[in-house]
């Protein structure tokens, strides 16, 4: 159930789209989408428990219901977290718990390092630390795995430049060319949804919502994230003494399991929990059923 929700105005040029939903004397708990530029969507409102969450969903520049929507303008990761700020702010949310899932994960890292004093606790699945190395191994490593798929990512590039992949999608999605420009979306989109499963289902997507993750995603990725190397495991002191739980499918081929790992590794109040049947996505059954118990549970225990 949706009870507040609305466009918030945190630039010249961007408002972002929030949804406040379940109980509005229950638990905040903070939900960020991956991508970047995928936005949230209504079936991950069933992750939650109405009676006792207090949930806000909120898409991020340029993603989803946020207008306007592609927009690569003022959009990087320092000025999604000070949308989170803002947004916590004008929703008078002193503090509240962390749900991020892939890219989400690398925004809920970065905002707890951030603002250690405003989390609760995190719930994090199909962990990404934004390195150049996670951004390459998207680009040429899953292929050893997907080779089909990476051949369909790959066919309209000509072979002096497969090695410049990034650079070159960039470069053509942002053409003007809108004929182009949305089936090049689409493949990028058809690779990364191929990739995330065990067993591949195809879903439809709108073109200017497909646009959106693929020009967005690229727009991060030639900027490797906006983030210093290593930075996030080199500061994630800062909330190790707060509660986690790292969910992680066995056969995650976007984000590998050791990424996880390693963060748990030095997250002292962290528990990892490997999913043996799961994969990338959040909603195949295992990993959904996982996430929804991590959520009951991180949340029961911390708020007694």
């Amino acid at each position: 159930m949706t009870f507040n929700n609305g466009h918030l105005k945190v630039s010249n040029i961007h408002k972002i789209y929030y949804e406040e939903f379940g109980n509005p004397n229950g638990i905040p708990i903070l939900f960020l989408h991956g991508g970047p530029g995928a936005g949230f969507s209504s079936f991950h409102r069933k992750l939650f428990d109405v009676k006792n969450h207090r949930v806000i969903f909120f898409d991020q520049r340029g993603s989803g219901k946020s207008i306007p929507l592609a927009e690569l303008r003022e959009n990087n990761t320092n000025e999604l977290l000070n949308d989170i700020e803002k947004l916590r702010k004008y929703l008078q949310i002193d503090q509240w718990y962390i749900f991020g899932g892939s890219w989400g994960s690398t925004l809920a890292l970065l905002y707890g390092i951030n603002n250690p004093n405003r989390c609760l606790g995190f719930i994090l699945r199909g962990i990404f630390l934004g390195t150049k190395k996670e951004i390459d191994w998207f680009l040429y490593g899953m292929k050893t795995f997907f080779p089909e798929a990476y051949n369909n990512f790959t066919k309209k590039i000509s072979s002096n430049e497969h090695n410049n992949i990034l650079n070159w999608y960039y470069r053509n999605l942002n053409k003007s060319n809108s004929k182009i420009v949305y089936e090049l979306a689409s493949i990028w989109n058809s690779y990364e949804s191929s990739c995330s499963t065990l067993k591949y289902v195809e879903r439809k997507m709108p073109g200017e919502q497909s646009l959106a993750i693929a020009k967005i995603e690229a727009h991060y990725f030639v900027n490797n994230c906006f983030i210093k190397q290593g930075y996030i495991l080199k500061n994630i002191n800062k909330v190790s003494k707060l509660p986690c739980h790292i969910i992680q499918g066995r056969h995650d081929i976007i984000c590998p399991p050791i990424n996880a790992y390693k963060l748990s590794k030095i997250w002292s109040e962290s528990i990892l929990k490997i999913v043996e049947e799961g994969a990338h996505s959040g909603f195949e059954d295992c990993m959904f059923k996982q996430i929804q118990e991590s959520i009951n549970h991180i949340v029961i225990d911390t708020s007694r």
